[in-house]
């Protein structure tokens, strides 16, 4: 845990039934003072929406070589690499190389997110895939957060529907397709 980091507590009752996952979830989430509540809830949410057995939090901005979230199998193999914000190519390449599937969850305009890549050598750069959530959606939940959370968070067909402390918003979990490659 980060020198300085806020720790945030979120108990999360999960219904995700594009996925048929169920679960009632307890999270830490240490928040770096760098880490802007958007990014810090953008980062909870995309451990949601893949949780699986083997999911992690990253190390965080100590440990560059792990991304924000990762899944890993019984055998300690990184299988999915979850970045969260505006990754840039490189680290995406590194990702990909490692993990069978990589994926990026941001809270800002996922075309600004992506033109950065364009041209940039990355692995299998036609495999990631980009989720992003409708504009405000992120900054409204914020706004919302608590140093203790209770979420109820449930997923049906690419709709994701939150309570967060007792504030209700819905969105769209919006996925952009393949990235070209250099």
């Amino acid at each position: 845990m980060a020198i300085g980091a806020m720790i945030h507590t979120f108990t999360v009752q999960l219904a995700d039934m594009d996925r048929g996952v169920y679960d009632d979830l307890t999270l830490r989430v240490a928040r770096h003072p760098s880490e802007t509540d958007a990014y810090m809830l953008t980062r909870t949410l995309a451990y949601c929406l893949e949780y699986a057995e083997g999911i992690t939090f990253g190390a965080g901005i100590s440990q560059a070589d792990e991304p924000a979230v990762l899944v890993r199998d019984m055998t300690g193999k990184i299988t999915v690499w979850i970045e969260v914000g505006a990754p840039d190519a490189e680290r995406l390449h590194y990702g990909s190389k490692l993990a069978d599937r990589i994926v990026v969850y941001t809270h800002r305009d996922p075309a600004k997110v992506i033109a950065p890549w364009s041209g940039k050598r990355i692995h299998n750069a036609e495999a990631i895939r980009v989720f992003s959530f409708d504009p405000g959606f992120i900054d409204d939940a914020a706004a919302s957060l608590e140093r203790r959370n209770t979420m109820t968070l449930t997923v049906t067909e690419q709709q994701l529907y939150l309570d967060l402390n007792g504030t209700t918003l819905s969105s769209a979990v919006h996925m952009r397709g393949a990235i070209p490659e250099a």
